[in-house]
This record gives C-alpha cells, structure tokens and sequence, in this order.
C-alpha cells in the first residue's frame, strides 16, 4: 500500500501544528499562575519531576521509533498479519517499560531530597506529588500506548493531534480553575492524570474505528525479533544523548543552585523547547513519508529530498536563532517581569546552543526513517557523558553559564558529524 505522502504531510502539519501552538502558548499562561497563585519554587519542583521521569523514561528510547519503522515495509506491503504481530509486540514492550518505571521510579523515591538544594515549598508532600507525576508516566504506557503505532506508520499523526486538541483545552481550563480557586497542586496534577487517560483511551478507540483489522495478535520470526531489538539498542544511544543533557542541566541545577535558579532556567528553555518544537513538527509530519520514499522510491531521489531539505532547514534555524537572541528578553520582561530575567550571556549561550541542536535534526529524521542508528550509536552516548562530566565540573565557578556551555562543547566536539 503505498500512502498519500503529500496529503497526509499536509493533514498532519495542520493539527500537528495547531497541538504544538496550543501546547506552545497555554502553558506560558499556566507557568504565569502558578508562579502567581503558589510561587517560583512550584515551577522548579514540576521541572525537577519532569526531569526524573525523563531519566526513567530511558527505557523507553527506541522502542516506538524501531517499532514504526518496522511497520513501513510491512504497510508498504499490505502485509497485515506482520503488522499485528508487530503490534503484539509493542504492546508487549510497553507493558514492561512501565513496570519497570513504576519499579525504578519507587526505588529513587528515598533519595528525592538530596535532589534539591535549599528549601521545598510549604504545605505539601513531596512524596505524594512525585508519586502523581510518576503514575502520570505509568498509566500514558500501560494504557493502549501501542496503538498509537498504527498512526504513525501511516503517516496519521493528525488524528492523535485531534483528540489532544479535544482534551487539553478541559484540562488546562480545569487546572487554572483549580489554581486560582483552590491553589490546590494536588488538583492540579489529578487534573493531568485525568487527562492521560482521556487521551489513551480516545486515541485507541479512532485506531479501532480507523484500522479494524488490525489487532494485537501472532508472533514474529526470532530473527525478525531480534533484529528490532538490534535497532532498539541501536536507537537507545542515538536518543541518549537528548535525554541526559537536558536531564542532567536541570538535576544538576536543582542540587546546586537551589529551586528558585532551575525555575528561571526552565523559563527561558521552555521558550526555546517551544520554538524548536514548532519547527519539528515539520518533520514529524514528514517521517512517516519519509520511510515510505525510502521503501517506493529511487536512491537518487531520495538524496535530492534530502538536500532540498538540509538547505531549508539552514535558513529557517539561522533566522529563527536571530530572532531569539533579539526577541527573548523583552518577552520574559513582559511575561516574568524584570527581576526574574538572566543575564544577557546566559541568552547569548541558549541561542547558539538552540542554533546547534536543531542543525542536527533533519539527518536525525533520515536516520530514524531509514532504521540506520548503528554507525555512529556511541557518538551521542558519548557527547551525554561529555555533558554530564562537565557540568558537574562547572557548575560551582561559572553557574547557569557553566550548565549551558557545557551542552554546548558537548554538541560541537562531539555529536556533530
């Protein structure tokens, strides 16, 4: 079967587009009440749990990418009794990695104070609000997670975007409810939860309605397994890299800074996450599409997609970095208000990193499409340490400085090709 790819990019850069607008502009307002309703330091906590859990989250690298992408032959192919058993497969897997976050997650649960440095918010516990994030984690695994596969393979992200689109205006209406009426976080996070499983359970049952014959059922070859489980560690060290770096800045910063510092660093990289996610969501439009060329079309082709590609992505960082490093400061003027802005160096530092972590992006896009993760698996595996090491040595003399430049060395000595 060959897809649309025209029609589905097109579909998917629409709804996806308007998610990442939503999910770009409504949580700059949630981050404004709850610093307003409950104080900066609720900020720092949620970004030192989203950055455990990202820890945790580890182990699932690589599972859904090496999954999609066997699914593109198969697709390609009409071969339905390949794709079930595929998704048999997935679901599987999913349900491992969430025990074992649920396993780990409960095991980090006595260190969580020596995490951070100084004072925690008064009034709640900690422990009860970890135990949420981390049974956020759980139930959007457990919970019909493989299916989503289905849509990605065929290049219909746009669905999983429509019900997003449908879920989050409820919870983010409830949560600011909850904030300015109860200033209750443990409303706030069940809002979340509710959430997730809003969302699981909808995206499921459009995959039902969409793909009816396909179900979880029959079992692969033991080379065909074995060779996904090649590609998922293969995969592991080829996303390593993203998960410690920004991890590790934001551990690092919590257990040597204080609370307070990783809420105004977050503040800044949120910006910066959200600028880049919105070009990103071009291309994970595309990837799907992408995998498909590799499979129906010429190697020529293919090459010349590439190119066209690299030099359009060029521009768009170069001047989207300009406009960050002009732009960023008046706007955390206007939104956090002048004493909760950073130096000017520290700004100069996030754009050039945001320039050289997005350069690498479109070659990531290929290689996840085409499945080729194993020639360069320790390049970021190594840069990760790079960063770790180096934040660990700078942070006490140069500060925020120190973290971000760190990311920095680590991306141009080691990752870039």
């Amino acid at each position: 079967m060959k897809i649309q790819r025209t029609k589905n990019a097109a579909r998917n850069i629409l709804f996806d587009g308007t998610l990442q607008a939503m999910r770009m502009v409504v949580p700059f307002i949630m981050r404004t009440i709850v610093l307003h309703y409950l104080g900066i330091e609720f900020l720092g906590l949620g970004g030192l749990f989203r950055s455990i859990l990202s820890f945790l989250n580890l182990a699932e690298l690589g599972v859904a990418n090496a999954m999609v992408f066997s699914m593109y032959k198969p697709i390609a192919e009409d071969d339905r009794d390949t794709i079930c058993a595929l998704m048999k497969l997935y679901r599987t897997l999913y349900r491992i990695i969430g025990l074992f976050i649920l396993a780990v997650g409960l095991f980090l649960t006595p260190f969580l104070k020596n995490l951070i440095k100084g004072t925690t918010p008064d009034g709640v516990n900690l422990y009860v609000l970890y135990f949420m994030n981390l049974g956020i984690t759980v139930i959007s695994y457990w919970l019909f997670a493989y299916k989503t596969s289905l849509l990605y393979a065929h290049q219909r992200r746009d669905i999983s975007s429509k019900v997003s689109l449908l879920v989050l205006p409820v919870q983010y209406g409830l949560q600011i409810l909850v904030l300015v009426v109860f200033r209750s976080y443990y409303l706030y996070l069940a809002v979340q939860m509710c959430s997730q499983v809003a969302t699981n359970v909808l995206t499921a049952w459009q995959v039902t309605r969409l793909y009816p014959g396909y179900s979880p059922r029959g079992d692969l070859p033991k080379e065909r397994k074995l060779d996904i489980a090649k590609r998922v560690r293969d995969l592991f060290t080829s996303k390593f890299s993203y998960i410690i770096s920004t991890s590790s800045d934001t551990l690092v910063i919590s257990s040597f800074l204080g609370l307070s510092a990783l809420a105004l660093f977050q503040n800044y990289f949120y910006i910066i996450t959200s600028l880049r996610t919105m070009l990103d969501v071009i291309f994970g439009a595309c990837i799907a599409g992408v995998g498909n060329s590799l499979i129906t079309e010429t190697r020529e082709k293919n090459f010349k997609d590439l190119q066209k590609l690299t030099v359009l992505y060029g521009w768009l960082m170069g001047v989207s970095s300009a406009m960050l490093l002009c732009m960023v400061q008046p706007f955390m003027t206007i939104w956090m208000g002048e004493e909760n802005l950073l130096a000017l160096g520290v700004v100069v530092c996030f754009a050039v990193y945001f320039y050289l972590q997005g350069m690498n992006k479109l070659l990531n896009m290929f290689k996840d499409a085409a499945g080729i993760w194993r020639r360069d698996r320790m390049r970021p595996l190594t840069g990760a340490l790079v960063n770790l090491s180096l934040n660990l040595l700078t942070v006490r003399w140069l500060g925020l400085y120190g973290v971000i430049l760190s990311t920095v060395v680590s991306i141009v000595v080691v990752e870039i090709p």
